[in-house]
């Protein structure tokens, strides 16, 4: 009976560590969605292709691409052309951190909401173990 209880213990104390271990995880990673909703142009989720910081960068990073590219039939388009892709890229970048945001969120609220619930059911699980145990 007492090594019964000893594995009963063992498990109770092991979730109870596993919840406490995810909980941090989990709101550093919430806490981070909240940076990348406040400012999703500047987000580091999504690298590569031109900076989107200003359309002058944009049209920077485009020319200097070309320019590298060292192609003999280039075509460089306008400023309302480079403006109008200017602008698409913007929208869809927007749109793909806010949609990873709004994931993030929601994965990591259940995480803790699970970590919250099962660190007190197991710790008062344990300590009624305890008591009857002893």
């Amino acid at each position: 009976m007492e090594k019964q209880n000893k594995i009963i213990q063992l498990y109770g104390y092991a979730v109870c560590l596993v919840a406490v271990i995810t909980f941090p995880i989990s709101v550093t990673a919430l806490v981070g969605t909240f940076f990348d909703l406040s400012d999703p142009l500047h987000s580091q989720r999504f690298y590569g292709g031109p900076s989107l910081a200003s359309f002058e960068n944009y049209k920077m990073d485009v020319l200097k691409s070309q320019k590298e590219g060292k192609q003999e039939s280039t075509y460089m388009p306008d400023d309302q052309t480079l403006r109008a892709m200017y602008e698409a890229a913007k929208i869809e970048k927007i749109q793909q951190v806010r949609l990873e945001a709004h994931k993030t969120m929601t994965i990591s609220s259940l995480l803790i909401l699970v970590c919250i619930v099962l660190f007190t059911t197991h710790w008062f699980w344990m300590k009624k173990v305890a008591r009857e145990t002893a």
